[in-house]
């Protein structure tokens, strides 16, 4: 089953920690946001392959409940 990740509140990608192709596993870490100087992780509760990436790192003023990865 797919699994989409989305933002869980607004601010700016200050670590992408995957790339398509990706192997993971429940609590992997997929990228981590900079909320007022406060590092907010965002993991996967599913295990799978990433199929697909929409952030950049250091892309600045990500709304929350944008789509960051796809795992397949």
């Amino acid at each position: 089953m797919a699994e989409q990740i989305s933002t869980m509140v607004p601010g700016n990608v200050w670590k992408v920690l995957v790339k398509p192709g990706d192997k993971v596993k429940p609590g992997d870490v997929l990228f981590i946001l900079e909320v007022m100087k406060t590092e907010v992780p965002h993991p996967t509760e599913e295990g799978g392959t990433v199929k697909a990436v929409h952030i950049t790192e250091g892309q600045e003023g990500v709304d929350a409940g944008a789509l960051a990865v796809e795992i397949e």
